[in-house]
């Protein structure tokens, strides 16, 4: 069993790709840690825990930082409801949050497990920023850690060069990224294009009839509504599912390169962007693995296949 780490800022999307990761028999989830991001740490821990209840998993939920390191925090109630999860309003969960801090759990587990921990960061890198600040160590003892955040392509979702996790807290995001992780950057233009799932995408998982099915549809209905009402697509994009597909199978990941990549913390203008030297005319040494391109048919093949 492959042993998943999981920080998230928990709304639709990012429910979904927990699920994905606690229905891989593969992979034990060993915590989840939540971070302010789409919704305040609160909201963010009863979505995550009601996804882990609706899976049968068991996994403890940690709460962490409630805002960025240095900013304040802009929530994305606008893009996924005012419950994170399209207004369903599900119950609370059956285990409540844990008491210890997430930032501690996340650095005894690494500890605890060196070599061994396939971190997934879904939301702002706050928690993580902040754990390897206090324990520099864990940066080599993790596995490996795919960050869904940033765009390689300079394409943004919530300014026109930064995509939302990153530009939420971009001083964060600079000390992992320097940090000497071993980090994927799996940015947002992945979930757009050929992984959209378009009208019929969607008709099919309706007709697989099952309670993961209907979730992933259901609590994605205002994020659906966003995509085609204010960014104009076709469809649904699913930037957390696209990171943890690759998580899951290096292989959706048809090219990826390691390269220098930095991250915008004081510009008005392009604040949160992730400036990645593809061409290394910096000449710094890369300290990011960084995905160019996925296989969009592998991705709805193990989203089905996952909530099937």
């Amino acid at each position: 069993m492959r042993k998943f780490l999981i920080d998230t800022d928990t709304a639709s999307d990012d429910a979904v790709a927990i699920l994905m990761a606690l229905r891989s028999p593969d992979v034990s989830v060993e915590a989840i840690t939540i971070v302010a991001g789409n919704m305040p740490v609160e909201q963010g821990a009863k979505n995550a825990g009601y996804t882990v209840d609706l899976c049968d998993a068991g996994v403890p939920v940690h709460i962490g930082l409630d805002k960025p390191l240095l900013r304040e925090h802009v929530n994305a109630e606008f893009f996924h409801g005012p419950d994170g999860m399209g207004g369903m309003n599900y119950p609370d969960p059956q285990r409540p949050p844990e008491s210890r801090h997430a930032v501690d759990v996340l650095i005894d587990i690494v500890r605890a497990n060196p070599g061994e921990i396939t971190l997934v960061t879904l939301g702002p890198l706050s928690n993580i920023a902040t754990a390897l600040l206090k324990a520099p160590d864990i940066a080599q003892s993790v596995e490996e850690c795919y960050v869904m955040g940033g765009a390689a392509n300079v394409i943004g979702n919530i300014t026109p060069s930064a995509e939302y996790n990153i530009w939420c807290d971009p001083e964060a995001a600079r000390i992992v990224f320097h940090s000497g992780m071993p980090i994927m950057m799996v940015g947002w233009e992945h979930c757009i294009g050929d992984s959209l799932l378009l009208e019929e995408d969607i008709q099919r998982m309706r007709a697989l009839g099952t309670p993961y099915a209907d979730f992933t549809l259901d609590c994605n209905r205002s994020a659906l509504a966003a995509c085609r009402d204010w960014l104009g697509l076709p469809g649904l994009s699913l930037p957390d599912p696209v990171c943890m597909a690759v998580a899951l199978n290096r292989d959706v990941s048809t090219h990826d390169e390691p390269k220098y990549v930095d991250v915008e913390t004081t510009s008005e203008l392009t604040h949160g962007e992730t400036v990645v030297d593809r061409f290394g005319v910096l000449e710094k040494e890369p300290n990011i693995e960084v995905c160019f391109a996925v296989d969009s048919e592998k991705f709805k093949r193990m989203l089905f296949d996952l909530v099937s």
